[in-house]
This record gives structure tokens, C-alpha cells and sequence, in this order.
């Protein structure tokens, strides 16, 4: 059986994914580029390195395959003049190996494949070609879209720190291992969360208050349960504001969630049961490549598969 290859080399993770004949993902595969201890990311020619190494890693760890086609992540965004060094790893890669296979290759954005992973892994492959509402929420992102006739449209998100950044400063502040989004749900669900004011107007917010509120709790002598707690509550509150916002605009359209930041439990049960959300299971909500094999079958299947 021949397989499609995904590719995505974001800022802080490798990826490869295999997709089949029919449209399943078989193989999801990643590996996390390293971070010093007490360090808050990665540059960028850091990360550039890390994906040259690891990508032979992960190739291994998706095992044998006939490969007929290479789908790979080449910008952060639809937008135009989107740009990361990092993502040229990636293409390197897969258009490589599109010459020495002569097999199609074809380009997307990373925004474009956590969407399509998200609907895959949340069964809402249904939405395909439809309109609805999208929230993409990781380390270097917080923003809503607006997804309509296969085009993305930004239409609000954050003013300063993307939710992921402020919760991952935090968790270093606490002396949590980068990427501490795990780690700080696990401690969030020992905490309380005491009650702020929050930064919404329309669909636009503001954290950059959330780490400055936090360190100030935590210098103050604030337990590193609470701490977290109350960072989550943050979040949470936030992107309800947001949300019930921008039902007022757009009422009766579907919901998305995706990123790294929307793997938590507790996020998550909250938006499904208020809002009927559709939410990407954490293998494939944090930075993968399975969305960019499925968004490359989607594009190839008829040429492929007939």
C-alpha cells in the first residue's frame, strides 16, 4: 500500500505522519527539539539545527513505507508574507525527496494543518468546504478565524502574549520544564483559582496582565498549585469572553479548537459542554504533521487513489 508523507518542522517540534489510501492517519510521529533548562524558546538558528537533526530520527520512528506523495508545512500562516527559517527544514526535506521520487509535493500552511488535524481527530471531517469559526491557541499563537469556501480569514486573537507564551514564562518563573503546558495542568488541578479582571474587547485579548499578575502571586508567596490554577482560570475566562463575543457575529456556526493549548482537559470540557465545540485529541492538537498528510490527500486523492 502506498502512503502520503506529512511534514512539519514548527518552532519547537519535528513531525512526520503517514496517511492512507483511504484517508486514515497510521503513523503520527514527532519529536520535541531541545531546551535548556531555565531558557523560554528557542531561536530560530537553534531550531533550524535541532530539525536537521531530528528529522532523520523521526523518519525512522515512522518505519518503512511506500511513499507516493509528500505534503510539508512551509509557513506559519495563509497570510501573505508569513515567514519562519524553521519551516525551511521541512521543505528541504520533503522536496527532496519528491525529486529523487518523482512523487507530488505539495505545499501548506502549519496554521492550515492544525485546523485539518483537528477536524480529523475531533470526527467533524463533515465541516470540509464549510463555514465555521476556528481558534488557534499555541506557543506562538492565539488568534480567531473565520473559515469559509476553503479561505482562512483572521479576525481577532491577542494584542501581546499568545495564551501558550504567557503559560509557558510562567511555568519557567515556577522552575517548570519548557514546554510547561502539562506540567502546569497537572498542578492547576491541585489548586484555586482566585478571580481577576480580565482583557477582552470584541474578539481581541490581552495576556500580557496574566504573567504579570502570576509572578506578582507567586513572589508573594502563592503556592505553585494556585498559581497555575489561577493561570488556567485566565485562559479559560478569556477565551469565553471571546467566544460568546463572537457568537454574537457569527450565530449558529460551528466551533473549532486547536494547538497545543486546547489539549487541556478541563478547557476543553468546559467549551464542548457549553458551546458543542469541536476539539482535536492531544496527539494531534500539539504540533504535528498529521494535518498536512491529510490536507495533502485531500489535494491528491483523485490523482492517487482512483
Amino acid at each position: 500500500m502506498s502512503y502520503i508523507l506529512g511534514i512539519d518542522t514548527s518552532n519547537y517540534t519535528t513531525s512526520m505522519a503517514l496517511c492512507s489510501s483511504d484517508g486514515r492517519i497510521i503513523s503520527n510521529q514527532k519529536m520535541l527539539l531541545p531546551v535548556k533548562e531555565g531558557e523560554r524558546g528557542l531561536r530560530q538558528s537553534d531550531a533550524v539545527f535541532a530539525h536537521t537533526v531530528n528529522l532523520p530520527k523521526v523518519a525512522e520512528m515512522l518505519g518503512k513505507a511506500d511513499i507516493c506523495a509528500v505534503g510539508y508545512s512551509a509557513f506559519p500562516r495563509d497570510n501573505e508574507g508569513s515567514y519562519m527559517p524553521c519551516f525551511l527544514c521541512g521543505k528541504a526535506y520533503a522536496e527532496s525527496l519528491s525529486a529523487l521520487l518523482d512523487i507530488p509535493c505539495v505545499a501548506f500552511s502549519h496554521q492550515r494543518g492544525h485546523i485539518r488535524a483537528a477536524l480529523y481527530s475531533s470526527e467533524a471531517e463533515h465541516l470540509l468546504g464549510s463555514e465555521y469559526l476556528a481558534f488557534h491557541l499555541s506557543g506562538g499563537t492565539t488568534e480567531v478565524l473565520h473559515v469559509k469556501n476553503g479561505g482562512i480569514e483572521l479576525i481577532g486573537g491577542t494584542n501581546d502574549l499568545t495564551a501558550g507564551q504567557a503559560i509557558d514564562r510562567i511555568g519557567v518563573m515556577m522552575g517548570l520544564a519548557f514546554p510547561c503546558g502539562a506540567e502546569l495542568e497537572k498542578l492547576a488541578e491541585l489548586g484555586s483559582a482566585n478571580k481577576c479582571k480580565i482583557s477582552v474587547k470584541g474578539y481581541e485579548c490581552n495576556m500580557s496582565g496574566l504573567e504579570n499578575l502570576a509572578s506578582r502571586m507567586y513572589k508573594d508567596g502563592a503556592s505553585k498549585e494556585d498559581v497555575a490554577a489561577f493561570t488556567m482560570d485566565f485562559v479559560l475566562r478569556t477565551l469565553d469572553k471571546m467566544t460568546e463575543n463572537l457568537l454574537c457575529d457569527y450565530p449558529g456556526l460551528p466551533l473549532v479548537y486547536s494547538g497545543g493549548v486546547m489539549s487541556n482537559k478541563r478547557i476543553k470540557n468546559y467549551f464542548k459542554e457549553k458551546y458543542g465545540a469541536y476539539f482535536a485529541e492531544p496527539a494531534f492538537s500539539s504540533d504535528n504533521a498529521a494535518g498536512t498528510a491529510l490536507l495533502a490527500y485531500d489535494k491528491l486523492k483523485d490523482e492517487l487513489f482512483r
